[in-house]
């Protein structure tokens, strides 16, 4: 093809590529995670930690100074807070009911009250709960009853505020730690738990406001502690951030250092960053254009398996000084598909992130290497070379000589290494989701001191109903809510929260105000009812009035709780996410400190035929979740190198040839994964993707001194020198991830580093050159 067409065509699939990138959507979604037909709890699980109530607190801990200090900043920042923007609410123990709410609670009571029935506004009803409201004005209660006894003598308003406390745990008054030396706040964001950048605004303002208040009140020896789902979240980004721009730019310099020092030509190493681009940019296309979208972890594994291109064009400059380069391209086809094989079984994969990388590393390594194939030759300069490297590339050809007798080093090795394994099988693989968390040590400790301390709702138990709108979901949350009342009864729990006590559904308060007769029967009633109490009913004409004005009131709407601070209780267990509505019902474990039966609490449920209700562990639910989806990732490498040798041997035709190909690549899987196990690191789906990677690399390399057919001549120098420039940018590029304390950087970088150069290594032993007869 003439040149500038394959330059033109080259330039302009660059052009469209970037056009499609920066248009395309990027995302963060868990639902990557999620397999392509979810189970519900699994669906559950990725919208509440995205939505759900736990994803929008806060903790936060004040130190320092004396009690008076610390008890002074806390009210101060809870004021502030409560008028910022960026939370809905900031508790710390102290009543926060302004006279706003205790005014739209009375107006509301009769929509509200779970005591409002038929029987208690008959005579007798009537006549019951006045006399128990007259008792009551001798007792504590008396100070509220009394103002407002002729508009309430049923004392509907202390019948809300008792279903509003139901199953409170929380210590009254200013809350503190159990050792007096920090005081305590629980504040929730306006942010959901999936908009890392307003969890990072919302913090910055927490942070800005109580740096304001101590300078304010001359509280400078105060320390604030924050800690929660948002601050991991944010904190995480950030370190991600950093070490990925710092361990890229090392590895960058090391690279490009590396090859300087070895083309000793500022040219070459430009062309040889043409593949990498072209590959990276193709493969982030592709995913766009099949899935609609570019996952976060796709980037996260897929770049680093781009990587490989950087091996080709270092071949290519090597070996084009010289020699039969058709076999170098025969090598690096066959290399290509192998890889391209390897990687396709993840397209099979069940979960779109595994899917996702599959066709990115499928589409960038195809790309990258047509780019080394058919663009670098057009675009290197007539009578180019660089620096012969067959120097550094003698000696060693001399101790791959000398290793014969090492030969089978290799198979001892991974004999040694697969008994070690077999022995330690059952720590083998990390099980838990936590292995994947960025968070420090410290930061979990602090999270976990200030969760003891403050009353916190436990949200690792959870009651879930779902509908497609908030009536009939509210309506599930009743149902649910007379179950967990049962079950809390027999101690099975200790408590639950639930949306609908603070908002009824539209058909319980529809029959509440049914309940209520009108003005004319009503008077009647209380004429019975109160003739021989010591309120007469002449007295509660009020009362009639107030009963009338609630006949004609329509049922409460979460629009009707703007304003007040039961808007916080319902937002934050009431979701609404695209159509699909869901009340999240908290549920305690029993005072006692006796772990939840969940099997009682399923069964309880099910006896019960509520729509669309399960019962929702979110430790067990996550474990499992990642449990399949590590089953899916070894599946999917199981078919890979399955796949890979199928290629091998149909292309190849020899057992013998395939034996001694695949010798290599097992044993450095094996070694690498069973020095892992030894110095105490268990296994997780990011150290497998790593291993594909090595059997990727490792297969070029072991693919190149096959092809060789163990001779020494000046090609088969320049291969071995190739090969060792290719595995030494690996090196640098991957190994210096493993000092990272992000786990899918170090995860990779600790199973690549080592891995490509034992591949390489064990390559080379088990294919020891022949000097070539005289």
């Amino acid at each position: 093809m003439n040149r500038r067409i394959l330059l033109l065509l080259w330039v302009s699939i660059l052009v469209l590529c970037i056009a499609g990138i920066s248009r395309m959507r990027f995302t963060a979604d868990l639902s990557a995670f999620l397999p392509s037909a979810p189970t519900e709890e699994q669906a559950l699980l990725v919208d509440l930690l995205r939505d759900g109530i736990a994803s929008r607190m806060l903790l936060v801990g004040i130190e320092g100074g004396d009690a008076q200090a610390r008890a002074a900043g806390s009210r101060a920042l809870a004021v502030a807070l409560r008028s910022s923007p960026s939370f809905v609410a900031a508790s710390n123990g102290e009543s926060i009911g302004t006279d706003a709410d205790q005014t739209w609670l009375f107006e509301h009571r009769y929509q509200l009250s779970p005591a409002v029935t038929p029987a208690r506004f008959s005579a007798e009803g009537l006549r019951a709960a006045i006399a128990e409201s007259i008792d009551m004005l001798a007792s504590s209660a008396g100070l509220m009853i009394k103002p407002i006894l002729t508009r309430d003598p049923t004392a509907e308003t202390l019948q809300v505020i008792e279903q509003f406390s139901r199953y409170q745990t929380a210590r009254p008054g200013l809350w503190v730690a159990r050792d007096g030396q920090r005081t305590l706040l629980l504040v929730t964001t306006a942010a959901t738990g999936a908009d890392t950048d307003g969890q990072a605004d919302a913090i910055d303002t927490l942070k800005t406001t109580f740096d304001q208040i101590r300078e304010r009140e001359g509280l400078a020896d105060l320390r604030l502690q924050v800690s929660g789902p948002g601050v991991f979240a944010v904190n995480a980004r950030a370190t991600i951030k950093d070490e990925v721009a710092r361990l890229s730019l090392t590895g960058a310099a090391l690279i490009i250092g590396l090859l300087l020092l070895i083309y000793r030509s500022p040219t070459a190493l430009c062309l040889g960053l043409a593949p990498v681009v072209t590959g990276a940019l193709v493969g982030v296309c592709a995913v766009g254009l099949v899935f609609g979208h570019v996952h976060g972890i796709t980037l996260g594994f897929g770049i680093p398996l781009i990587g490989e291109a950087v091996d080709y064009a270092i071949y290519y400059f090597i070996q084009r000084n010289g020699g039969d380069i058709n076999r170098f391209w025969r090598t690096i086809r066959l290399g290509v598909l192998t890889s391209v094989f390897g990687f396709a079984a993840l397209l099979l994969s069940g979960f779109p992130g595994l899917a996702q990388v599959g066709l990115f590393s499928m589409a960038g390594l195809i790309a990258a290497v047509l780019t080394t194939r058919y663009i670098i030759p057009v675009l290197t300069p007539a009578r180019f070379a660089i620096r012969e490297v067959n120097g550094f590339a003698r000696p060693l050809t001399t101790l791959m000589t000398h290793a014969r007798v090492l030969r089978w080093l290799p198979l001892l090795a991974s004999l040694v290494a697969a008994s070690f394994l077999w022995f330690h099988r059952d720590r083998l693989w990390h099980h838990e989701l936590g292995a994947l968390s960025p968070v420090p040590d410290a930061d979990q400790v602090l999270d976990e001191q200030l969760r003891r301390d403050l009353p916190a709702p436990d949200v690792r138990f959870l009651v879930v109903t779902s509908g497609n709108n908030a009536a009939s979901v509210l309506s599930q949350a009743e149902q649910a809510g007379e179950v967990l009342d049962r079950l809390a009864s027999e101690t099975i729990i200790g408590g639950f929260d639930n949306p609908a006590r603070f908002l009824p559904s539209p058909a319980t308060q529809q029959a509440r105000l049914a309940s209520l007769p009108d003005g004319e029967e009503l008077r009647l009633r209380l004429s019975a009812a109160t003739s021989d109490l010591p309120l007469s009913a002449d007295k509660l004409a009020p009362f009639v009035a107030a009963v009338e004005t609630a006949r004609t009131m329509a049922p409460l709407t979460r629009d009707d709780l703007e304003g007040t601070s039961l808007a916080l209780a319902v937002d934050a267990m009431l979701i609404h996410h695209d159509d699909q509505w869901r009340a999240v019902l908290p549920v305690r474990a029993p005072a006692d400190g006796g772990a939840i039966d969940a099997a009682a609490v399923r069964a309880a449920l099910a006896s019960a035929r509520i729509d669309n209700t399960v019962f929702v562990d979110i430790k067990q639910e996550s474990e499992r979740l990642y449990a399949s989806y590590l089953k899916e990732a070894r599946t999917a490498a199981i078919g890979g190198v399955l796949a890979i040798l199928v290629l091998l041997a149909f292309t190849l035709r020899s057992p013998v040839r395939l034996i001694r190909l695949a010798l290599p690549l097992l044993a450095t899987v094996l070694v690498v994964v069973g020095a892992l196990n030894a110095f105490g690191e268990r296994l997780t789906l990011l150290h497998l993707v790593g291993m594909l990677l090595v059997v990727a690399v490792g297969s070029n390399y072991a693919l190149f001194f096959d092809a060789g057919e163990q001779r020494v001549d000046g090609q088969d120098l320049r291969t071995l020198a190739s090969l060792v420039v290719a595995n030494l940018t690996t090196l640098a590029g991957f190994g210096i991830l493993a000092f990272s304390t992000v786990p899918v950087l170090h995860a990779i970088g600790i199973v690549v580093g080592p891995g490509a150069l034992l591949a390489l290594v064990f390559a080379a032993i088990m294919h020891p050159p022949q000097a070539r007869p005289a």
